[in-house]
């Protein structure tokens, strides 16, 4: 076995392994998770987790910066409840098709949005942004303007609305478990390693014959699928949707998730969405009672004190810091070592 064959079949153990571990994690977790609001904070936690990795795979692994991902996940959600409140379609089909329309945005936005680089990509994908959020806002008769869109109806399996936060709860974490399986392959694929190669210098990479275009374009449909879909579990959630969801706001929190967890870790995206949705609804809880004003500003600062402590101190997430880390101390055997020893001493 050659040493590359035998490199890929190590990580396909790994992240086989990681998923095993993460996937017992969550079907354990709702027997310590006893209330309601816990419950429903660990669903909203698996909906960030499944955008967050669709960004990861756009900006860490491709190299494109995207400040419009927010607007992806409004489409998805207004999608999902356009179609199902004002044309009765039934919530499945209407996910699909959510999904469907967004990534055709998403694809012809693309076309113009990669002619441009660097500083301009970014103001054209805020731009993008602000289009859709603007559209929603207005667009009254289908949206329901800035007091938004109610009734929306939940999702349900051979005929049973999901009603429970418990039954939720595992149909989205199986979405975003099923979405970092499906970014892990996607990495380890002749696609990412493309996109890899387009991030470290897309002018190496099309001399080798790589389509940059066609590669970056399909990257950012993925990321638009993953948004969407989350956007639709979101709303059939909640059951009502406002614009909000698709504000600039929105779009920063989203990319200080995978900023956190690390841009190019599909793993980091679930550690990146549970610190910053734990610290938004910190900060929504305790800010009003402290300061006695609303947390909106304070979310904004607060954001930007950890995007900035993070781009410092650990600019490749805090997943690969921590590997970092485990790897100097020595791993499993030095920590096996540890504890024969104190054992021993004991």
């Amino acid at each position: 076995m050659s040493l590359s064959s035998r490199f890929w079949r190590e990580k396909a153990h790994r992240n086989a392994y990681g998923l095993l571990v993460l996937g017992a994690l969550v079907a354990l977790l709702p027997v310590f998770l006893r209330t309601p609001y816990a419950l429903s904070t660990m669903v909203l936690i698996g909906i960030d987790t499944l955008i967050t990795v669709g960004l990861c795979l756009l900006m860490g692994y491709a190299g494109q910066i995207s400040l419009g991902q927010a607007a992806f996940f409004g489409l998805g959600a207004y999608g999902s409840a356009i179609l199902t409140t004002r044309f009765g379609w039934s919530p499945w089909p209407a996910l699909i098709g959510a999904a469907a329309i967004t990534a055709g945005v998403a694809y012809f936005i693309g076309i113009p949005v990669f002619r441009l680089s660097g500083h301009y990509l970014a103001m054209g994908t805020l731009a993008f942004g602000s289009i859709v959020h603007i559209a929603l806002t207005e667009w009254k008769a289908y949206t329901g303007g800035p007091t938004g869109l109610p009734g929306i109806p939940r999702l349900h399996i051979a005929g049973v609305p999901l009603k429970s936060d418990l039954a939720y709860y595992y149909l989205v974490w199986a979405f975003a478990l099923g979405g970092i399986l499906i970014a892990l392959n996607l990495v380890d694929s002749r696609f990412g390693r493309a996109l890899r190669a387009i991030r470290d210098s897309q002018v190496a990479a099309e001399s080798v014959g790589v389509d940059a275009g066609r590669y970056k374009l399909q990257a950012l449909v993925i990321s638009a699928l993953y948004a969407s879909v989350a956007g639709s579990l979101y709303a059939h959630y909640l059951i009502f949707v406002n614009p909000q969801i698709s504000s600039l706001d929105a779009s920063i929190r989203v990319l200080l998730m995978a900023a956190v967890g690390g841009l190019a870790s599909i793993w980091g995206a679930p550690l990146g969405a549970t610190v910053v949705t734990l610290l938004t609804l910190a900060l929504r809880e305790v800010v009003p009672l402290i300061s006695g004003y609303g947390s909106g500003e304070h979310q904004i600062i607060a954001y930007g004190i950890l995007l900035i402590v993070i781009m410092i101190f650990m600019p490749q997430g805090v997943t690969v810091a921590a590997a970092r880390a485990w790897n100097r101390f020595g791993g499993w055997p030095a920590l096996r070592g540890r504890l024969w020893r104190w054992r021993g001493g004991r």
